[in-house]
């Protein structure tokens, strides 16, 4: 294997073990273990943590071992807050863009996502509520704005898995996703966007609620 595609594989398998939370919020990377662990040199390691804290998911410190970024509920208030103004206008110009197409491929997405959580497959259902809204900012046909949701979609990524080990949550992001469809699908901007914003704004709160209850998941002692 060549040493780009090395470190680009590095890169997503650790970029995966921290949105999944099996590198916890503060937790050390240190180098030798993980090495050991996805079985790469020192070298591809190095340049998938730099990847990583250009996401905003690794955090480099001088003359120390890099860490995962805590989960804050400021950081997470800020980022929802942020992520939500982003995702609205995704939605309100999807709603006028989108392809027959495109609306299409969003339903069968959606249908996965359903199929999956009555199955209570965590995995599955997330992959594709990730689809759902990629799909969404694609569709807006807007590649400045795409950026912009590019930019901040690895952060908002690592919570709203954070976010689903409430079922309750999937149950009602679920019937979130329905409206938004229902409003796309009618060519309704606004509504579109109000809901798709609503949307982002309770998965936000629904993290900050399970930070609140229970600080030590923060990460922020480490």
């Amino acid at each position: 294997m060549d040493r780009v595609n090395l470190h680009e594989r590095t890169f997503e398998r650790l970029r995966m073990m921290i949105v999944r939370g099996r590198l916890e919020p503060g937790a050390l990377l240190v180098e030798a273990d993980l090495c050991l662990m996805l079985n790469v040199s020192r070298t591809p390691l190095r340049e998938a943590v730099k990847l990583l804290a250009a996401q905003g998911l690794v955090e480099l410190r001088q003359n120390r071992s890099a860490r995962i970024v805590p989960l804050t509920v400021e950081g997470i208030a800020d980022l929802f807050e942020a992520m939500s103004s982003v995702e609205q206008l995704t939605a309100e110009f999807a709603a006028k863009r989108i392809s027959k197409e495109e609306l299409s491929a969003l339903n069968n997405v959606q249908d996965e996502i359903e199929g999956f959580g009555r199955a209570g497959d965590l995995d599955g259902y997330f992959s594709n509520n990730q689809k759902f809204h990629s799909k969404i900012a694609v569709a807006a046909g807007n590649a400045a704005l795409r950026e912009i949701h590019e930019l901040l979609f690895p952060r908002t990524e690592r919570a709203r898995y954070f976010a689903l080990s409430s079922i309750k949550r999937w149950k009602e992001a679920i019937n979130e996703h329905r409206e938004i469809l229902e409003a796309l699908n009618a060519r309704q901007g606004k509504r579109a966007g109000r809901l798709m914003a609503e949307h982002v704004q309770h998965t936000g709160q629904q993290v900050i609620e399970i930070l609140t209850r229970n600080p030590a998941r923060t990460g922020a002692a480490a």
